[in-house]
């Protein structure tokens, strides 16, 4: 018969493996938590990571296909996500480093499809349709789409300079002039904010800018009384912000802008507009836009009693 454990109480030897417990002290368990702190920290980031390229993919899939519909729904996901995205510094920064890998970035998805000149897609007759040889057909983008892909593009350049950069080489300004001269409401608004995103602090795109006589078109649209007052008045305040943002830029490349707009609306109304453009950078957000609202109004009614 087995004698029983003696019980460490009564004061003879502990019963079972008789290991004494583990030491701890205030330092390994700093470092203990340090650890654990390492691991959940590293471990939320893979999660977020793998949230942005799921989504940049999903969106961008569709953002490619042939059919407007499913390039819509592609390009409502990216602003979505580019929403998002802009809540968060960490969800910013892995967004820029996604733009360094060519099977995620979303400029040349924008410019080679709903961007795309109408040029650019075939012309399609009876024997593309009877022939052996189907030809690839994608139907044109609406002005929904186009505006949908403008405020994707505008969301990527404010949130990374570099998309700026990149948009470049698909000669982006031009398509936007085009668009801004061919298009309707919907997209002109949305076509004048990507402007402004394209150029802040980009001499190169404010050089195609130039070239492509962008200043012309919108002032002719600003000076045409037969186009829509709201478009009207966001011309105004794509002039205040671009003639705000160039002062005092001698090494701008329309750093000439002051003498174009003599130019183009007189001297008394460019006088107008040069002090209407000082509106102040010290007000918040919300102050700074109404203030803007009320000087584009205030420049669209100086044209029109001159």
């Amino acid at each position: 018969m087995n004698p029983k454990p003696i019980s460490p109480v009564s004061g003879g030897e502990p019963s079972g493996s008789g290991l004494p417990p583990p030491s701890s002290s205030p330092e390994t368990d700093a470092a203990a938590e340090a650890v654990v702190s390492d691991l959940v920290t590293s471990l939320g980031r893979r999660r977020l990571y793998r949230e942005v390229t799921l989504a940049l993919r999903s969106g961008l899939r569709d953002a490619r296909a042939d059919f407007s519909f499913l390039r819509t729904r592609g390009l409502r996901g990216l602003i979505k996500f580019l929403q998002s995205v802009a809540c968060s510094d960490e969800s910013v920064r892995l967004f820029r480093h996604s733009q360094t890998i060519p099977e995620l970035q979303v400029i040349p998805v924008l410019f080679q499809n709903t961007l795309s000149s109408p040029k650019d897609n075939p012309s399609v007759t009876l024997d593309h349709v009877f022939g052996v040889d189907p030809v690839k057909i994608n139907s044109p983008a609406t002005d929904n789409e186009v505006s949908l892909a403008l405020r994707v593009l505008e969301g990527c350049c404010l949130m990374y300079s570099r998309c700026a950069s990149q948009a470049q080489k698909f000669k982006a300004i031009k398509v936007l002039v085009n668009i801004l001269s061919a298009r309707g409401a919907l997209a002109r608004a949305a076509c004048l904010d990507a402007l402004i995103s394209l150029m802040l602090d980009s001499s190169i795109n404010q050089k195609d800018f130039d070239e492509c006589h962008g200043l012309e078109r919108v002032a002719d649209i600003l000076k045409d009384e037969d186009v829509d007052e709201n478009i009207r008045l966001k011309c105004g305040e794509f002039l205040l912000i671009l003639i705000g943002h160039v002062h005092g830029k001698e090494n701008s490349p329309i750093a000439h802008i002051h003498e174009d707009i003599k130019q183009l609306f007189g001297e008394k109304c460019a006088s107008l507009i040069w002090a209407a453009s000082q509106f102040g950078s010290t007000l918040d957000p919300d102050q700074r836009q109404t203030a803007l609202q009320i000087q584009a109004r205030r420049v669209l009614e100086s044209l029109e009693i001159q």
